[in-house]
């Protein structure tokens, strides 16, 4: 035989030996996760106030999205685990890496094409986990590398929940845990800037974390939180700004005279050299000062038929007015690493509130009311509706926003929401969900979100936009 056939065939039979005594030894254990969800839209990008500003083209759009993930759990010993989560996220049919307009592509080997490789297959999760690490005085376990943060209701830390590949952070946190208290200590790199052309770390972002939770008050449980953030903002004639965000407050929820209940509040100071204001240009030397509040009271009927629900809910997110501007101040909240799918109404038109650019509100903040209603028609099926009623917490035509000339409304109406959600637990490892919404804009969304449609028609392109989506779970 061949000589270094012989050789490899021998290092295949070690390797495999070696692997199955470490795995033996390592109670090492696998997981994994397919996602598909087919979409239809009239939402995107109209080339309007901002790059994703999510105007409405009145033209459907149909696709269908995958993730795919694989997972394997590493129990080392009683002090140190490790765990690595492989992702593949994919658009089907796209034949380009990196999508039509930048959207995601996964493989890039659609039917048509020769080419079957494949680069879409990265890291997700990497991380190892050790027990009462260096044996500290307040005992605390460390969790080192990229993982997903998720604190309390996904408000100001989420992963996303809705995009295919959801929010990983590359993070060191330490953990303590007594009783009906748990503290979170956190650091997180979010950007790296390089060492060749970044060796004054100018261009990093680094963000600190404090969390503590505390159970078993007023019928529930009470976090408290400090954020810095302190990064690089816009950049201006080569020149890059700092940029610091100071987020702190606190959430309480429970349930208290069968009623649940939510209340949060949020304040934020901080500077920046530059940043991108309502007009879409650079304001220079601004103060922060900023802030938001949730609440949220709702009724379960389980001794009635299908078991009903129902909520009100209220969120306030503040915004920057022209006087602010000229005084130096920026009053937007920034919602730092949120899931906005899950509270600003399922379309994901308000994805970048408090940044000043066209995917929020051009930097006027947002104000949510909403009712939502759940139910349970048979068993194992639920059913939801939430319906929205959008505002800027700043006025729209009476602020410097970008093609306000010719509208009468100088009011903060951005419209309604209808969200509706039928969901099944097909089997312990399989759920499956269908939803529709429906958005009717305001003249003031529209001029918020301004860009002419594809064949040119209305200055402020639709005024309404209809969604739907099918999407299997699968878990093993």
């Amino acid at each position: 035989m061949n000589k270094n056939f012989m050789t490899a065939l021998a290092l295949t039979i070690v390797a495999f030996f070696v692997s199955t005594e470490i795995a033996k030894a390592a109670d090492i254990s696998f997981s994994g996760h397919i996602r598909t969800r087919w979409e239809v839209n009239e939402q995107g990008n109209n080339g309007g106030n901002g790059a994703g500003n999510n105007a409405f083209t009145n033209q459907a759009d149909d696709f269908i999205n995958s993730s795919v993930r694989l997972a394997a759990t590493a129990n080392l010993n009683d002090k140190t685990s490790a765990f690595i989560q492989m992702q593949s996220t994919r658009t089907w049919g796209e034949n380009v890496t990196g999508g039509v307009g930048g959207q995601n592509a996964g493989s890039g080997n659609a039917s048509a094409t020769v080419n079957d490789g494949d680069a879409s297959v990265g890291v997700h999760q990497a991380y190892f986990t050790m027990k009462n690490f260096a044996n500290l005085p307040l005992a605390m376990d460390a969790k080192v590398g990229r993982q997903e943060i998720i604190l309390d209701g996904h408000r100001l830390f989420g992963n996303t929940i809705w995009t295919m590949g959801m929010q990983s952070h590359d993070a060191v946190r330490l953990t303590h845990a007594h009783d009906n208290m748990t503290l979170n200590l956190g650091y997180i790199l979010a950007q790296e800037g390089g060492r060749i052309d970044d060796t004054g770390d100018t261009r990093d972002r680094d963000v600190y974390l404090a969390h503590l939770n505390v159970k078993g008050i007023l019928g529930g449980q009470f976090s408290g939180y400090f954020v810095y953030d302190d990064g690089t903002g816009a950049a201006t004639a080569g020149l890059l700004g700092d940029d610091e965000v100071i987020t702190f407050g606190g959430r309480q929820a429970g349930k208290m005279g069968g009623l649940d209940y939510r209340a949060e509040y949020y304040h934020q100071l901080g500077s920046a050299d530059l940043v991108s204001d309502i007009a879409g240009t650079s304001a220079l030397n601004i103060d922060r000062d900023a802030y938001m509040f949730g609440l949220r009271v709702g009724k379960k009927f389980d001794n009635v038929a299908m078991k009903p629900s129902l909520t009100l809910w209220y969120d306030y997110l503040s915004g920057t007015d022209d006087k602010a501007q000229r005084d130096g101040e920026w009053n937007s909240f920034n919602t730092v690493f949120d899931t906005g799918h899950k509270f600003y109404g399922l379309i994901d038109v308000f994805l970048g509130v408090g940044g000043g650019g066209g995917s929020g509100t051009q930097g006027l903040g947002l104000i949510d009311t909403a009712v939502k209603a759940k139910l349970t028609p048979m068993p194992g099926w639920t059913l939801k509706a939430d319906y929205h009623w959008f505002q800027t917490a700043e006025s729209i035509s009476a602020n410097t926003v970008t093609g306000n000339s010719g509208i009468s409304d100088n009011g903060n109406d951005l419209g309604t929401e209808l969200d509706l959600t039928l969901v099944t637990k097909y089997n312990a490892n399989t759920k499956v969900m269908f939803g529709y919404s429906h958005y009717d804009a305001s003249p003031a969304f529209q001029q918020l979100k301004s860009g002419s449609n594809p064949d040119g028609s209305d200055l402020y392109g639709s005024s309404n936009a209809d969604w739907a989506y099918v999407m299997f779970d699968v878990r093993f």
